[in-house]
C-alpha cells in the first residue's frame, strides 16, 4: 500500500476504507496489528513493502477513530504501542489509540499566523504546572489574562507523551501523542483555536536530541533510530546521519509537520540543537525549518532554537548556508543578568560581570561571546552576530532551567532587591530583542520552579543523584546543607509546589500592572516598537547606563542605575543631550508608587544629573518647554489589547 492516501509517512489514520497503518520495522519479518475491537482483540497482518526499506503497512476496514491497539513483532507474544501513535490514554507502556483529527472543528481560519517581522513578546508555559488542574482546559481560561497583558507568542513546554504522573516533558518517548496528563488530543487543538481567537500564537517545545528512559521502545522496531557515531549528554544520538537514516530523519521532519498541520501550531522551539548531530547537507535542522514553513502554507511561522554554543548560523538564510530560523535563546544576556541581581557569579556565570557594559553589548550584539575564550569550558564560545538583528535573539530573567538551576527554585525578584528587579525588567522588556516571560513572572509568583519527574523508583534514585551532581558546579550548591534542602525529583510534592496561584494576581498586583505598562509602551511606542539596532548606549558609572533609541520624529532615552544614588556632575556623555529645540521629559518610571516604589524623583538638580539607585526612567524628547514632568503611567487596561 505504501504512501497512498497517507498524510504521513507512519502511524495510524483514518480513511474511508477503515484504519491505515504504517510502521518502519526493517529488523523484522512480520508484523501484525492486535486491535482491541469488539468482543475480543482483532488482528491484521501488514504487509512488508516491496522497497525493502523495512516499512510494512496495510488497511483495517473495521478499524475505527478510538479504537485501542498494538503491535506484534514477528510472532512474540508480547505487544508494543505505535512508535508514531496519535495518543496514549494509559501512558507509554499501553496501548496506542486512532485518533481521527478531522472530527474537530476549527474556528481560527481567519488566523493569519506568527510573523516573525514583527515584534513578539513570548511567555515560556508550562502546562502541569500553569494551573492547580494542569490541563489544557484549565490553561486556556488563563489565556485571556495573558492577551491583555501583551503577550503575543505562547511557547509551551514538551508535551510528547512520558512515563509518570508528571515532569518537564524533555523525556518524552511518544512523539506524535500530547501527553494523556493535560486532557486529550482535542483539548490541545480547543487550546490552540482558543489562542488565535485572542490574537496569540502557538509555539511547541519539540525534543530532538534524545528520546526518554523509560518506555522508549522504539529500538525494538529498529536499532538505528540512535547511534554511538554521536554521543550526547544522555547518550547515543538521534541517527540523523549514520547507516539507515534516511527514516529517522522522516520521522522527525513528519513529527514538525504533524504539530503544524493537525494541532495548527505556529512554530517550533527546539530543545539543545547542539546535540542534533548531522553532517550531511541539508543539515536536519534546515529540513525540519522549512517543512514547518511548507506545512503552514500562507501562515506565518516562528521557530527558535535554544543553542549552548551560540552558533548563528541557525539564523542565517539557506543561501548563505544556515537553517533559516527565526530566534536563538540568549544565554549570556541572562546570565549578565542574573549576575547583577544576584551578585553571584559562580558556575556559567563565571565568565560574566553584571556591568552597564555587558548589557549595552548584548542588546547590540546579541551574544557576548563570539569566538573568545570562556574560562568555564576552557574553550572559544559563541560565533559573529554580524549578520543578525535585535529580534533573532530571544531575551530573558527566567526560564524552566534557570529557575531550576537556582537550587531552591527561586525566581530572580526573590534572589533581588525590588527596586534592582523593576529596573532590569523595564530594560529587558523595553530594550530591542525578543523578550520572553517565563509563567507568573509578570505577577512575581512565589511559586517556585524546580526540577520534577515521576520515575519508577530505581531510574529516579539516578535522576535524583544525577540533579544533586548537576547543582554541584555552584560551590553554593554543593554545601551538605543545600544538597539537603534539594527537592527531590520524583515526590509529587516537588511537582504541587510548582503550580502557580492565580490569586497572587491581585496580592502582586503592582508588579503584573508594571509588566503590562511595559508591554503597552513596547507595543504603541512609536520609536520603542521598531526593534531595531538603530540604537545606541553608554556606561555612566560602575552599575549604571542609557540606551538612547533614535526615531524619526523624536527619540527615547532608558536611563538605567541598578546601584544607589548617582549625582552625574559633570556629565560629558553626548547621548543624554536633549535633541535640538526638544527637551526630555518623563514618560515612564519604575520607581512609580503605584508599582511599590519609592516615588518619582527628579532626574535634574542643580543644572545637572542626578540617577535615583535601583530604579529605570523612560525619557521622551518633547517640542513643550520646561522642567522634566511627573511620571505618567499608560492605562493597559483601556487600551485596546
Amino acid at each position: 500500500m505504501g504512501l497512498v492516501n497517507r498524510r504521513y509517512p507512519i502511524g495510524a489514520e483514518v480513511s474511508s476504507a477503515g484504519v491505515s497503518f504504517r510502521v518502519w520495522a526493517p529488523k523484522h519479518k512480520q508484523v501484525t496489528v492486535v486491535m482491541e475491537a469488539g468482543r475480543g482483540p482483532t488482528e491484521l497482518v501488514l504487509t512488508p513493502e516491496p522497497d525493502g526499506e523495512g516499512y510494512f503497512s496495510g488497511v483495517a476496514a473495521n478499524g475505527q477513530a478510538g479504537m485501542r491497539y498494538r503491535f506484534r513483532l514477528d510472532n512474540e507474544s508480547k505487544l508494543f504501542p505505535d512508535p508514531a501513535s496519535r495518543f496514549q490514554p494509559e501512558g507509554p507502556h499501553g496501548p496506542s489509540q486512532v485518533v481521527d483529527p478531522h472530527t474537530y472543528h476549527w474556528n481560527d481560519s481567519q488566523w493569519t499566523g506568527a510573523p516573525a517581522d514583527q515584534p513578539h513578546v513570548v511567555y515560556e508555559m508550562h502546562i502541569g504546572t500553569f494551573t492547580k488542574a494542569g490541563t489544557w482546559r484549565a490553561a486556556e481560561e488563563r489565556l485571556s489574562h495573558l492577551a491583555e497583558l501583551g503577550i503575543t507568542l505562547l511557547e509551551v513546554m514538551p508535551v510528547a507523551d512520558f512515563v509518570g504522573q508528571f515532569g518537564w516533558g524533555y523525556d518524552g518517548v511518544n512523539h506524535f501523542a500530547p501527553s494523556r496528563l493535560y486532557g486529550v488530543p482535542d483539548d490541545f487543538r480547543r487550546f490552540v483555536d482558543r489562542a488565535h481567537s485572542l490574537k496569540l500564537g502557538v509555539i511547541l517545545d519539540v525534543v530532538y536530541n534524545h528520546f526518554g528512559p523509560d518506555g522508549n521502545y522504539l529500538a525494538e522496531f529498529s536499532e538505528t533510530y540512535t547511534t554511538d557515531k554521536h554521543l550526547n549528554d544522555w547518550g547515543k544520538g538521534i541517527n540523523f546521519d549514520d547507516r539507515a537514516s534516511q527514516p529517522v530523519r522522516e520521522f522527525a521532519v513528519s513529527n514538525a509537520a504533524y504539530w503544524i498541520d493537525e494541532f495548527h501550531l505556529d512554530g517550533l522551539r527546539l530543545d539543545a540543537t547542539q546535540d542534533i548531530h548531522d553532517e550531511t547537507t541539508p543539515h536536519i535542522l534546515a529540513e525540519i525549518t522549512a517543512k514547518v514553513r511548507t506545512t503552514a502554507g500562507k501562515r506565518s511561522t516562528f521557530v527558535v532554537a535554544e543553542n549552548e554554543p551560540q552558533e548563528v548560523c541557525h539564523v542565517m538564510p539557506l543561501e548563505s548556508g544556515g537553517y533559516g530560523m527565526d530566534a536563538l535563546w540568549n544565554d549570556d544576556l541572562h546570565h549578565t543578568a542574573m549576575v547583577a541581581l544576584s551578585g553571584h557569579s559562580e558556575a556559567y556565570y563565571t565568565d560574566y560581570k553584571g556591568t552597564p557594559q555587558e548589557f549595552i553589548s548584548a542588546f547590540k550584539w546579541g551574544y557576548l561571546y563570539q569566538g573568545q575564550r570562556y574560562k568555564w569550558q576552557k574553550k572559544r564560545r559563541g560565533t559573529s552576530t554580524r549578520h543578525t538583528n535585535p529580534a533573532n535573539f530571544v531575551t530573558f530573567l527566567q526560564n524552566h532551567d534557570q529557575i531550576a538551576n537556582s537550587g531552591g527554585g527561586q525566581r530572580c525578584h526573590q534572589l533581588a532587591d525590588p527596586g534592582t528587579f523593576r529596573a532590569m525588567t523595564a530594560m529587558m522588556l523595553l530594550a530591542p530583542g525578543t523578550p520572553m516571560l517565563f509563567q507568573g513572572q509578570e505577577f512575581a509568583a512565589s511559586s517556585p520552579f524546580f526540577y520534577f519527574a515521576d520515575h519508577q523508583p530505581e531510574l529516579a534514585k539516578l535522576v535524583a543523584e544525577g540533579r544533586l551532581k548537576f547543582l554541584s558546579q555552584f560551590p553554593s550548591l554543593a554545601t551538605e546543607g543545600m544538597q539537603d534542602s534539594v527537592p527531590i525529583p520524583a515526590e509529587r510534592e516537588t511537582y504541587e509546589r510548582c503550580q502557580l496561584d492565580w490569586d497572587e494576581c491581585e496580592t502582586h498586583a503592582p508588579t503584573l500592572q508594571m509588566h503590562r505598562d511595559l508591554l503597552w509602551l513596547r507595543r504603541k511606542d512609536p520609536v520603542l516598537s521598531r526593534q531595531s539596532r538603530d540604537f545606541d548606549g553608554a556606561v555612566l558609572g560602575e552599575e549604571a547606563l542609557l540606551l538612547r533609541f533614535f526615531g524619526e520624529e523624536s527619540d527615547r532615552l532608558l536611563l538605567v542605575n541598578l546601584g544607589r544614588d548617582l549625582p552625574l556632575d559633570p556629565c560629558p556623555e553626548p547621548l543624554l543631550a536633549e535633541p535640538g529645540g526638544e527637551a526630555w521629559q518623563t514618560l515612564w518610571c519604575s520607581d512609580d508608587p503605584l508599582y511599590g516604589g519609592l516615588g518619582n524623583r527628579p532626574l535634574v538638580r542643580d543644572d545637572n544629573w542626578f540617577l535615583p539607585g535601583h530604579a529605570a526612567v523612560l525619557l521622551t524628547a518633547s517640542h513643550k518647554p520646561g522642567k522634566i514632568e511627573t511620571p505618567t503611567t499608560p492605562d493597559a487596561e483601556t487600551e485596546p489589547s
